[in-house]
């Protein structure tokens, strides 16, 4: 019965704070500088979160990839929980320039992300694309290398998997291997239990996996991360309402929240921060800021 999830696995719970697309103006509760991006982040690792994914903005809410905002942003988060995973954004979905979107890797001391997005190949959203040009993927990977941040692989399709294999066995990407299933985008892998399960048996052995959901596959998508024993990414970067009839509008904690809750209704243990980092094959964190 070895195939069975092991729900004695802690659960790390990774939250898409802001992501590219919501606006504040649309959505009050989507935050979009560096203070209440912060104050959202700690109140969701208050809910039981222990990783957080970022996005940076300027000050009229558009994306940014400066690494003076980023760095504001880690400063307000790690004088609060020094341990926490982060990650930050190298998106292709606006910014092109191999110097935009490798800007914040140069961040360093306690500034320094532990996880870095990459995504592995081209893809289309509903209304742009998201370029990713192989040079890119190598170049990034290798920048990330060099910096000791560990890209979180993220994955939107069935291809993407088999270039990460590629890549793998070209030495482009090393362990440890962390990757974000990403279902239910338009013009990418439909959400569906069937397709979550046949991405997860592709992924390198002993690989680091999260289910994300787009929109309202955002629940079923984390229901179905914590019940095969792998782990979750929710977020309003990818959805921003509790219900699929888009009544409820969702605030980050909460949506860390009903997770957690599922969590323990399995009897599943959410993961310290030191066990986050452990699952993911990251060293620890050095002391907290002053």
């Amino acid at each position: 019965m070895k195939d069975l999830p092991d729900y004695g696995t802690p659960l790390v719970i990774n939250v898409a704070l802001t992501g590219m697309v919501p606006r504040q103006r649309e959505y009050p509760a989507v935050p979009e500088q560096p203070d209440q991006i912060a104050t959202d982040a700690l109140a969701c690792i208050a809910a039981g979160a222990s990783n957080v994914h970022l996005h940076a903005r300027d000050m009229d809410g558009e994306p940014a990839v400066s690494r003076e905002i980023y760095a504001e942003i880690i400063r307000r988060i790690r004088r609060a929980a020094p341990d926490v995973v982060i990650c930050v954004s190298t998106s292709g979905r606006v910014h092109r320039t191999f110097e935009d979107r490798s800007d914040v890797l140069a961040l360093d001391g306690e500034l320094k992300p532990d996880l870095a997005s990459l995504t592995l190949g081209s893809l289309n959203f509903p209304r742009q694309a998201s370029v990713n040009e192989p040079q890119m993927i190598a170049r990034l990977a290798d920048t990330m290398r060099e910096r000791h941040i560990v890209p979180e692989l993220e994955v939107f399709d069935l291809g993407m998997i088999d270039y990460a294999h590629y890549l793998i066995e070209r030495g482009v990407l090393r362990p440890p291997f962390a990757f974000n299933l990403l279902l239910g985008s338009l013009g990418t892998i439909a959400a569906t239990a069937e397709n979550l399960a046949m991405m997860v048996r592709r992924l390198p052995h002993g690989a680091y996996w999260q289910a994300a959901g787009i929109g309202r596959a955002q629940w079923p998508m984390n229901a179905l991360g914590v019940t095969m024993g792998g782990h979750v990414r929710t977020g309003l970067e990818d959805n921003l309402f509790m219900d699929a009839a888009k009544t409820d509008r969702a605030t980050n904690p909460r949506l860390v929240a009903r997770v957690a809750a599922l969590a323990a209704a399995l009897g599943r243990p959410l993961a310290t921060r030191e066990e986050t980092r452990q699952l993911i094959g990251l060293g620890a964190r050095t002391p907290a800021l002053r």
